[in-house]
């Protein structure tokens, strides 16, 4: 299944048919363009002409029934007309239209005669006017949104290529992070010697401490120093977050909300491993982190 981006655009046409007597000739057109951006929620706006304006809940309900979230406007304009123009009636449209008014006067004598306007209009069949309007609307409507469809669909693979390079991006940090700690304790461990000879030195008790309590005491301070700046939790945490995130990428659908929660996730993650830190090399490779989880949550907001 495809992930959808909630950004995307499409437009469409369609014409009102003059009907099957007056051939290809259409008598007017409507213009449907949609525009989609980010939303939490699905959010439908409409800009339509007053005498479309009873379209609204059908469209709405098309629209519904395509997407689940983002904030989406449908612009619908219409072709007059005047501005198509007028299909030539047939001689046995007009031959019927004469015998049919003849029937009506000698029924109602006092029936108005038909205008050459009224007279187009009825050779046009299909329906009346406003019925062939409206078809053509949503039938420009539904292929509007297979074409958003579609285009949300293309910009949601640009979006999983970029987000699987970060998670690519944050193991290679995680995998630099793990052995720097052993490192890290080592050289500490190293420096609280170093510190307790110069304060025995400095107070004149360096020959009344014997050198195995000295180093039981720097072992006991490396100790206690190691637990404080442990990540490999953190680390642990990061790395199945990471996975959970791959495997919604390839899975597909709507994971958006999904998505948006885990980059909170790792978010934490980096930030705990940034507390941690005392050096300088696990400081960088935290502010790393934390530049390519933002990066990530910048592009899951557009996700569907």
């Amino acid at each position: 299944m495809p992930v959808y981006s909630m950004t995307g655009y499409a437009s469409a046409s369609a014409g009102a048919a003059s009907g099957p007597d007056a051939g290809p000739v259409t008598v007017g057109g409507v213009s449907v363009e949609l525009r989609s951006v980010n939303g939490r929620f699905l959010d439908l706006g409409f800009r339509l002409p007053d005498d479309l304006r009873a379209l609204e809940p059908a469209l709405r309900e098309v629209i519904g029934a395509a997407f689940r979230r983002g904030k989406i406007e449908l612009r619908l304009s219409t072709q007059r007309d005047a501005e198509a123009g007028w299909p030539a009636p047939t001689h046995d449209q007009l031959n019927r239209l004469s015998r049919l008014e003849s029937t009506v006067q000698s029924w109602l004598p006092k029936a108005s005669a038909l205008s050459v306007h009224e007279a187009l209009q009825w050779c046009r069949g299909g329906g009346s006017p406003e019925q062939r309007q409206d078809e053509a609307a949503m039938e420009a409507a539904k292929r509007c949104i297979e074409g958003l469809r579609d285009a949300r669909a293309r910009e949601g693979e640009r979006l999983v290529t970029v987000l699987m390079e970060r998670i690519a991006r944050l193991r290679e940090l995680a995998t630099q992070a793990a052995p720097l700690v052993p490192a890290v304790v080592q050289k500490q461990q190293q420096r609280f010697l170093e510190r307790w000879n110069e304060a025995l030195q400095s107070t004149g008790a360096a020959q009344s401490v014997p050198a195995e309590a000295l180093q039981e005491r720097a072992l006991n301070e490396a100790a206690a120093y190691a637990i404080r700046i442990d990540v490999a939790e953190e680390l642990s945490r990061l790395a199945a977050h990471l996975d959970e995130i791959e495997r919604l990428l390839r899975a597909g659908g709507e994971i958006g909300k999904r998505l948006d929660f885990l980059i909170q996730e790792l978010h934490r993650e980096a930030n705990t491993l940034g507390s941690k830190s005392s050096a300088l090399e696990l400081t960088a490779i935290s502010v790393e982190m934390k530049v390519a989880v933002e990066q990530m949550r910048e592009q899951v907001q557009n996700i569907e």
